[in-house]
Parts: structure tokens; C-alpha cells; sequence
């Protein structure tokens, strides 16, 4: 029988449902287990798991040999069973963890207590206390943009299919917090148990190659699930918190500008990827406007049944009187209902509106046929009608619960949901113009042209009346494809309005001409147009945004923005962009160029140089963080990400992309979806307008830090250079001791892992990059250069400063820094998952033992040095001591999560064997490979 009511946990047990969750999960698993796959294969399981419990715990080097003399006996069903059975368990202890903070969260709000780090209520309690007004915090909210924009990756391991199912259970597992009848316990417990059951029967992993529609599909999902509704309801929760905190007359809902508005790269990112072309574009447009109407369709139906007021009964507005008698609803039994029918024109409105979009079914049709919207302004314009005519008879209640949601939604989403980033490489921009420009017999030779000249050429040709292309010339398959796709986008933006697609950015931006190349061939597409005023008086659609990725490009950011803003064409460009321009960042490239620690900081510096040239030309900086998932992508806790950016680089306006299975991770939940919106919010409004100290003492301490950091950097640089691109024999190290290879032949990304077919670390791409040392346990460009970094500068003879005295200012960064804070707590969480027994039993696979052994004592004694080096600065060996919770759950996972590397490792032995032997390779072995990537990646949480 199952409990109907969860027992009360001691005080100083917070984690005790979480534990009674897990064990009810797991029970469940293994119920399923036993049943589908028979006692044996359980037995299997639980003493893989033992056995792996006992490797860890006790540093046990005979449990060791057992497991691994355990896992070569297993047959190949009984190993596909048990690595299916601990990936299934990373997924449920996933879900119970998620639903704990949803738990502890509320609990919290329960108690009354103060609002918690990380949410709105706290930042403006922290700006009231610092002497900001209510008008600055209101002002902030209009101007500002907060854009999380979800991107598709080769590290997405999740199918859609399993989403739906665990969503499934997150939804079960909530109910039992409930007061629940024993019945309805026993029937909660049986619908998880169906649930578990067919997740087992569910398969994992996709068996054709992810298409880029599918990657569309994919996002699509987590809208359905948390932004649509997630996102309207937390902009009524900031509405109250400003007026609660900030109390005013004027301040109204509707007044509240679209802050938060979401992005995509799923269908405009072309950078390296062959699949991505105008066809996908429109796709992408398609296939997201009817995602939104679809939305809006199923509210106005629901509101139409809730609207049922009479006019018998009470007034209506002349508004509201007109928009109903301007209804195709000519029903008897709704003359009286004027909310109704008005509800029924808006419906035929919107179908009418879907179907002229690319919406090929509509679940209800509407009673008549009628006028597409023009603009998604026309739908909130009616919706406001409504909304008026209630306030002012006695309806103010009836807005909130639905209406207000959906007037909110359409300002946030329009009818095009998301805004599609367009992004290519600069290689490719050149290669088109240098073909356009031969073929107009304006330049043989373009791409010989140096840098000043290609300026030259680019403002001489911008100032044309004339173009380049003609439609009787044939040109290349690149060029033609380039082409047709930037008429595509203006295409997509006249059907699905300017928010469709506003930004293009330019990967490898090295130069000026580099983005002058854009404006261009903007021009040359319709999408650039010079009046009869010339090119200071130009019309831009799509915002020309570079991205510095490597370590020389973010050294030369500064002084490539600095030029292109003080071009005339630009700076008057850039004027009607509202005095704003965009920069990416990449952090991932640069951290696969010069390592964790000289990549943060080169971001920072680029950041700062950033601010200087920005303020002088009197523009407003927008930057765009390229974080990924791991810590050495950029990734960890986006709070403090944002509160440890320089002063001056946020400003209320920021973009950020959210990529691989980091999505699932952060918008699958609805509730930790919305807390993770929040935080966005909340550290934008922390870092924009929290007043800054600049007193000399302060500035003095600043710049000494910063020359500590130079000084790290240098050191740390060197010392991950000479392993990763000077070590003879690294690159065959690390394609034989990670499953880079297997990583390759997962169909999880409609992206090729390299950018050529060649084994140079140089061409593979940083995600795969990150993600197969998160795999083999090492997460090794987190962290790697720092120990040698710290350890040589502390023991550096100088007569200025002794050892003590440096380590006391590296304590003084930590406590007084926040950029160096975070630093530090983003590598202790990368260290904290990290596991060298593990890590040894990949390197097992190198054939060249003495490679091996020389490349592996390196890594471990760098890990050494990294562990000792961070212990002195933080005061502390335990690793998270400053994040218990995330202590626990890490080191409560892992016990589950050891099997699947130790199977992986056994696989992949077996796997290479029979390719390198030329026999026919097992397909059940591969697919064991795949299923342990799957679930190490959902264990880690994030490692893409």
C-alpha cells in the first residue's frame, strides 16, 4: 500500500522528501526493471551498483577490478539493460531534484520570509535601500531588453517523446505534496508506476540523424510547457513588486513595456552548418507562428466560454457593443452576450490570421470566415477593448485570470514567438561579394584587396544607387544560396513583422570590412536602402552584430568597434537602432584556445575596452553572451554571471544564449522555468542600476587585482597551450581517451561535430570539445591551467611581496571581486564532478601506455595543483561548502551515475575492438555507447 501523506521531516532534515521521492522513484524503476527484464538483470543492477558504491567510497582497488571483471562478463542484452537502467535513474533523480527546489521554494514563500537572493522582490529591496527612485526602476523596465535565446547544439541528447513523459511524472510526483486520500495516493502511485513503465519502453535515442525541424520542434516544446504561460504570469508578478516596493499612481500593468523577449538560432544559424538555408527560415516561422496562434486560438476559446456576462445585466462599452455587432455569430441564444460574440469575430480573426501565416489545421473552426490581422497590434488592440469595457463595468476581476494573460502574451510574443537570429561566417560573406564584385567588373580581385582598401571599396560601392547583382547573371551555388537566404529574411519580416528576424551576426569578425561586407550585401537584398540623402540617411533592417570568439579576435574587439562606429554611414545607422549596438562574445572557441582562466579574463578586459570606446561614442553597449553549458563554455549559474560583469556592460540590455540539454535542464519545469526568468531579470536590474563605488581607494585595489589576474593569465595561457597544442601526441590522447568519436555518431544535432573532416583540435568544434571531457569525467577545460597558474605565481621569487602577502590578496580578490569570486565558484562546482579513478579507467583506453601514462600524470598533477591552490584561497578542501544543497545532490547522484562510465568505458573497448579487428561493428554496442552518453549527460546536468 502506499502512504497516502508524506511523513513530517525532522527540522534539520530539509532533504527528506527528496529522499523519500528518489527511493520511491527508484523502487518503481526497479519494479518496471523486474518485470519487463526478469529478477536476473535486477540482481545485475543492484550489484553493478554495490560494487560501483564501494569503487568510490572506499577507494577500494579490488572493487575496482571486480566491476571491471563484472562488466566484461555481462552479454550484451544484460549490458544494454543496466546501462538503460541508471540512465533512466539520472532522468528520475533529475525530476524528484527539480521538484525539491520547487518544494523548498514555496515553503519559503509560505513562511513569510524576506524575498529570497535571486529574485525581483530582493533586487528592488536592494535598489530602495541604495537610494534608487521608483521612476529609475521604471524607466529601466521600459527601455530594457532581456533576451534568452535558445540555441540547437550536438550536446541535446533529449527526445521529444521522453520530454512529454517525464513531464508526465514531474506533474505525478508533484500531486503527492497534497493532501491525498489513501485512494487517491494508491492511484497517484500506479500512474507513476504506468509512467515509468512506459519510459522503459520508450526509446531513448533517435535512429535517423536530428534534422534541423526537428531541432524546431524540439524548442518548440518548452514554449508549450513554460514560456507561453510562465512568462506572461512573471511579468504580473514584477508589476507588483515595483508597485509594492515603489508605490504609484501611474503604475499600471499595461503600461509595462516587453522586457523579456525570447530568441532563437534553431533555422537562421548557418555558421558551419550545411542544413541550415532560406527553406529552413521560413520553416522556423512557420512552425513558430503556429505555435503561438495555436495558443491564442485556445485562449479565446476558453475566454468566450468564461465571458458568458449579459447586457441584460450590466453595460458594455461603445467599443466593446461595436467590435460584437461587427461578429459573423448571428446566434439567437447570444444577443445579450456581447463579450462572447466579440470573443467569436476576434477567434475567426485569428484562424483567418494563422491560416494566412502557414497554419495548415485549426483543432475548431471558427463560425465565418473573416480578415486576417494586419499586425499582431490589431489582436492586442481588441483584447484592450475587452479589458476596457470590463474595467469600467464592474469586470476589473475578470481580467486578470485570463485575459490579461493573453493581451500580455500577445505584446511578448506577437505572431512570430521568437525572435531568429541569422548568423554566418565572415569567410563565406567575403567569398559572395569577391564573386559579385568580378562578375560587375568592379574588382577581379577582391580577397586580395588589404584591409584599407576593401573599406575603400565597401563605402565607395555602398554609395551607389546602383547594384551589383543582376537577375540575368548566373552565379554560384554559395553565392545564389547567400543571396535568396537575406531575401528570405525580408520576406519573413514584411509576413511576420520587424521582430521576426532583426539581428544578423557575423562569426570570425577579425576586421571592419568584415561587417561592412553585410551592410552590403544588406543592401544588395533589399534589406539596406539608401535614400536620395545618401548613406548617412540609410535604412537598416537587420542589425549588423560581430562576434570576437578567439583570443586574438576579443584583443582586436575594442578596436574594430571603435572604427566602425565613428563611420558616418554607421554612426547614423546605429542612431535609428535607438543608439544602441550589439556584440557577441564567444566563450566557447576562446576557451578551447587559451583555457578556463585566460578566457575569462580576456572576455572581462574585452568587456571593460568595450565600455570606454561605447562611452565615447555616445552609444549604448548590447552585449551577447555565447555561454554554453559547461563552465568552460562560458556556463554556470547566470545570476552570478551577470552580477560579475564589469560595470557598464549590462545597462538593462542583454542577451544570452541557452543551449543542449542546459534547456531542459532550466525550462522543462514550469515553475523552475519561471525562477530561472526571474533570475535573468533580477541580475540585470542588480548590475544595471545598483550604484557603483568609485572612490580612489577602490580603484587602487581594482587595478592591483587586475594586474594579479594579467599575471594568471600569462601562466595560465602557457600552461594549457603546452598540453593541448604543444604535448606531440595530445590530439590521438584525447580522440582514444573520450568518446569524441561515439560523441560524432550520436544523432543528436543536426550540426557536424568538426567544422573539417581532419583530428586537428584546432577544427572541432568547442561543444563536442567540452563535452567529451565532461563524459570521461575530467571536465578538464574547466579548470585545467589554473593550479600551475597559482602555484608559480605564488612561489615566484619577489622582493616586493612574500608568498603570504600574494595569497592574501588572491583571498582578498576571492572575498572582494565578484568577477573573481565566480570564477573560483564556477571551477569548484567543475571540480566537484570531476573524478580521476573515473577519469583513469578512460585513459585505459590509449593503446600507447607510455603516451598514456605521460599525458594522464599530467592532468592529475595539474588537478593536484588546481585542488591545493583552490583549498588556500577559499579557506576550505570540501569541495561547495559555500552551495551544500548542490553538495548533496551531487554526491547523492553519483553512486548512480558511476555505472554508466564504468559501462562506457567496457563498451567503447568492445566497440573500437571489433572496428579496429575490420569485423562489422555491433549495433547493440553502439547503442550502449549512446544510451550511457545520454544519461552521464543528464546526470552532470551540464556538460554541453
Amino acid at each position: 500500500m502506499a502512504k497516502h501523506a508524506r511523513t513530517t521531516p525532522p527540522d534539520d532534515d530539509k532533504d527528506a522528501p527528496l529522499k523519500e521521492d528518489i527511493r520511491l522513484l527508484g523502487r518503481l524503476l526497479g519494479d518496471v526493471l523486474r518485470s519487463q527484464e526478469g529478477d536476473a538483470v535486477f540482481e545485475v543492477v543492484e550489484t553493478v551498483r554495490q560494487t560501483a558504491v564501494r569503487f568510490r567510497r572506499e577507494d577500494d582497488p579490488q572493487s575496482g577490478a571486480d566491476l571491471n571483471k563484472m562488466l566484461k562478463k555481462l552479454t550484451r542484452e544484460q549490458t544494454i539493460s543496466v546501462v538503460r537502467a541508471f540512465s533512466y535513474f539520472s532522468h528520475l533523480a533529475n525530476i524528484a531534484e527539480d521538484q525539491h527546489r520547487n518544494r523548498r521554494r514555496r515553503a519559503h514563500q509560505m513562511a513569510g520570509s524576506a524575498p529570497q537572493q535571486g529574485s525581483v522582490g530582493f533586487a528592488l529591496a536592494r535598489l530602495d535601500n541604495a537610494g534608487v527612485t521608483g521612476a529609475t526602476v521604471r524607466e529601466f523596465f521600459k527601455e530594457a531588453l532581456i533576451s534568452p535565446v535558445l540555441t540547437a547544439h550536438p550536446t541535446e541528447v533529449q527526445r521529444k517523446s521522453i520530454l512529454d513523459a517525464e513531464h508526465d511524472i514531474a506533474r505525478l510526483l508533484a500531486q503527492r505534496d497534497l493532501a491525498l486520500t489513501p485512494r487517491e495516493s494508491n492511484r497517484n502511485t500506479e500512474s507513476l508506476h504506468a509512467r515509468i513503465a512506459t519510459l522503459w519502453q520508450t526509446r531513448m535515442l533517435r535512429y535517423s540523424k536530428l534534422t534541423v525541424a526537428d531541432e524546431i520542434d524540439n524548442a518548440l516544446s518548452y514554449y508549450r510547457i513554460t514560456f507561453l504561460r510562465e512568462l506572461p504570469g512573471l511579468y504580473d508578478d514584477i508589476d507588483e513588486e515595483v508597485a509594492r516596493q515603489f508605490p504609484a499612481k501611474a503604475a499600471k500593468t499595461s503600461d509595462t513595456p516587453t522586457y523579456v523577449q525570447m530568441g532563437s538560432w534553431i533555422g537562421g544559424d548557418r555558421d558551419g552548418n550545411p542544413n541550415v538555408n532560406a527553406g529552413t527560415m521560413e520553416h522556423a516561422l512557420k512552425r513558430q507562428s503556429t505555435t503561438i496562434l495555436d495558443f491564442y486560438l485556445e485562449e479565446a476559446h476558453a475566454l468566450g466560454a468564461e465571458l458568458s456576462i449579459s447586457t441584460l445585466l450590466v453595460g458594455v462599452s461603445p467599443a466593446l457593443q461595436a467590435l460584437a455587432d461587427a461578429s459573423p455569430d448571428r446566434s439567437v441564444h447570444r444577443t445579450d452576450e456581447p463579450y462572447r460574440r466579440a470573443l467569436v469575430a476576434i477567434y475567426a480573426r485569428l484562424a483567418a490570421t494563422a491560416r494566412a501565416l502557414g497554419t495548415t489545421t485549426i483543432l475548431r473552426k471558427e463560425v465565418a470566415q473573416a480578415t486576417p490581422y494586419g499586425a499582431a497590434c490589431e489582436f492586442v488592440a481588441d483584447l484592450q477593448i475587452l479589458a476596457d469595457s470590463l474595467a469600467s463595468h464592474h469586470g476589473e476581476c475578470l481580467i486578470k485570470p485570463r485575459l490579461a494573460v493573453l493581451k500580455r502574451a500577445a505584446d511578448i510574443f506577437g505572431f512570430h514567438l521568437a525572435t531568429l537570429d541569422m548568423r554566418q561566417s565572415s569567410d563565406v560573406h567575403e567569398r559572395v561579394l569577391a564573386e559579385l564584385f568580378a562578375s560587375a567588373r568592379v574588382e577581379a580581385d577582391y580577397a586580395a584587396l588589404d584591409e584599407l582598401q576593401k573599406i575603400t571599396l565597401l563605402l565607395a560601392e555602398l554609395a551607389q544607387p546602383r547594384l551589383l547583382t543582376s537577375p540575368y547573371q548566373t552565379y554560384s551555388a554559395e553565392t545564389s544560396s547567400e543571396l535568396t537566404i537575406l531575401r528570405t529574411a525580408r520576406s519573413i519580416r514584411e509576413r511576420y513583422g520587424a521582430r521576426a528576424i532583426r539581428n544578423y551576426i557575423i562569426s570570425h569578425t577579425e576586421t571592419v570590412s568584415d561587417l561592412l561586407e553585410l551592410l552590403l550585401l544588406q543592401k544588395e537584398t533589399g534589406l539596406l536602402r539608401i535614400g536620395a540623402d545618401g548613406a548617412e540617411r540609410a535604412e537598416l533592417d537587420l542589425m549588423v552584430i560581430p562576434l570576437f570568439e578567439t583570443i586574438p579576435d576579443l584583443r582586436l574587439a575594442a578596436s574594430i568597434m571603435e572604427q566602425w562606429m565613428a563611420l558616418p554611414i554607421v554612426a547614423g545607422l546605429i542612431a535609428r537602432q535607438h543608439q544602441i549596438q550589439e556584440v557577441m562574445l564567444g566563450y566557447s572557441d576562446s576557451n578551447k584556445d587559451g583555457g578556463f582562466l585566460t578566457s575569462t579574463w580576456e572576455l572581462y578586459k574585452t568587456e571593460t575596452q568595450l565600455v570606454q570606446v561605447f562611452d565615447r561614442a555616445g552609444v549604448k553597449l548590447r552585449l551577447f553572451h555565447g555561454r554554453g553549458g559547461t563552465v568552460g563554455r562560458g556556463g554556470g549559474p547566470s545570476y552570478e554571471a551577470i552580477l560579475a560583469q564589469p560595470a557598464g556592460t549590462v545597462n538593462g540590455q542583454i542577451r544570452l544564449t541557452e543551449q543542449g540539454e542546459i534547456i531542459a535542464s532550466k525550462f522543462s519545469n514550469p515553475e523552475i522555468g519561471r525562477r530561472n526568468l526571474e533570475l535573468l531579470v533580477a541580475a540585470t536590474l542588480e548590475a544595471s542600476l545598483m550604484p557603483q563605488v568609485n572612490d580612489a581607494k577602490r580603484a587602487k585595489k581594482s587595478a592591483g587585482f587586475e594586474t594579479v589576474m594579467e599575471q594568471l593569465s600569462e601562466r595560465a595561457y602557457r600552461a594549457y597551450r603546452h598540453l593541448v597544442y604543444e604535448t606531440p601526441g595530445f590530439t590521438d590522447y584525447f580522440f582514444e581517451a573520450t568518446p569524441i568519436a561515439e560523441i560524432a555518431e550520436l544523432n543528436i544535432g543536426s550540426r557536424p561535430a568538426s567544422r573539417k573532416a581532419t583530428r586537428r583540435i584546432e577544427d572541432l568544434r568547442a561543444i563536442p570539445w567540452g563535452f567529451s571531457w565532461g563524459q570521461c569525467r575530467l571536465l578538464l577545460p574547466g579548470w585545467y591551467g589554473f593550479g600551475s597558474a597559482v602555484s608559480d605565481w605564488l612561489d615566484e621569487s619577489s622582493e616586493e611581496k612574500s608568498r603570504a602577502a600574494k595569497l592574501t590578496t588572491l583571498r582578498a580578490m576571492n572575498r572582494d571581486w565578484p568577477f573573481f569570486a565566480a570564477l573560483l565558484s564556477n571551477m569548484d562546482m567543475v571540480l566537484s564532478k570531476t573524478d580521476l579513478a573515473l577519469a583513469s579507467r578512460y585513459a585505459e583506453l590509449v593503446a600507447d601506455k607510455k603516451l598514456r601514462n605521460s599525458i594522464f600524470k599530467r592532468i592529475t598533477d595539474e588537478h593536484r595543483r588546481t585542488i591545493a591552490c583552490l583549498s588556500e584561497i577559499t579557506g576550505t578542501s570540501e569541495r561547495l561548502a559555500g552551495n551544500p544543497l548542490l553538495a548533496r545532490s551531487i554526491k547523492n547522484r553519483f553512486a548512480y551515475l558511476d555505472p554508466l562510465n564504468h559501462l562506457q568505458v567496457e563498451l567503447i573497448k568492445r566497440h573500437r575492438a571489433a572496428t579496429e579487428g575490420e569485423q562489422q561493428p555491433d549495433e547493440r554496442v553502439r547503442r550502449g555507447i549512446h544510451l550511457s552518453i545520454n544519461g552521464i549527460a543528464a546526470g552532470l546536468r551540464n556538460t554541453g
